[in-house]
């Protein structure tokens, strides 16, 4: 007779992370943030639990998150959702692919320009405008040492502003630091996020 063998507990909850890194204790004002998005979101980002070890981090990183994608623009919230996706597809990012492809769907209430934006933007219907943002997103992530003023100008002669150009250029970095950061750790995105806006 053969002895039964013990079998591997397996989490419901998936690890956000491939590091093992415990929450720190979180002040009230972060407890009160998390339950705004859960609240507002219908759950927790994971990106935000990933961060929750060490709270300056989390401050650091939700600060300029929110300053980027929700302050004031000339760049709408879906143009910002646009450029984090471009620039997750040329970086492969599972996590803000996931993520922000599922914001994309929601904000343009068009299931088919979120997956083209996930695979190849250009393959969207755009303005050309938009396709110009894009374009100089991409540029920045792939190469950024070959932009030059004509980059920019090209940017104004579509009709960004100055300050536009630096709201483009922002996002895309950003999504680049984020984008990496997720790579290394393997963060891992929400479940929800695969059937929003579908």
């Amino acid at each position: 007779m053969t002895k039964p063998q013990k079998t591997k507990k397996v989490s419901s909850q998936p690890a956000v992370t491939a590091l093992n890194l415990p929450q720190a204790e979180l002040s009230e004002g972060t407890k009160a943030y998390f339950a705004k998005a859960k609240e507002k979101l219908g759950l927790l980002p994971n990106v935000l639990a990933a961060y929750a070890f060490d709270e300056k981090k989390l401050r650091a990183f939700t600060d300029m998150y929110n300053d980027l994608m929700l302050g004031d623009s000339g760049l709408s919230k879906l143009e910002r959702e646009m450029i984090a996706v471009a620039v997750s597809s040329v970086n492969h990012c599972y996590y803000c692919l996931t993520a922000h492809g599922a914001a994309v769907r929601q904000l343009s209430g068009d299931p088919a320009l979120g997956e083209m934006m996930v695979m190849n933007y250009r393959a969207a219907d755009l303005t050309e405008k938009q396709k110009a943002m894009l374009d100089f997103a991409v540029m920045l992530t792939e190469s950024p040492s070959m932009i030059e003023e004509a980059d920019r100008q090209a940017l104004r002669d579509v009709g960004f502003s100055d300050r536009d150009i630096w709201d483009i250029a922002a996002t895309a970095a950003f999504f680049n630091m984020s984008n990496r950061v997720a790579a290394a750790v393997d963060m891992r995105p929400n479940a929800e996020y695969h059937g929003m806006a579908r």
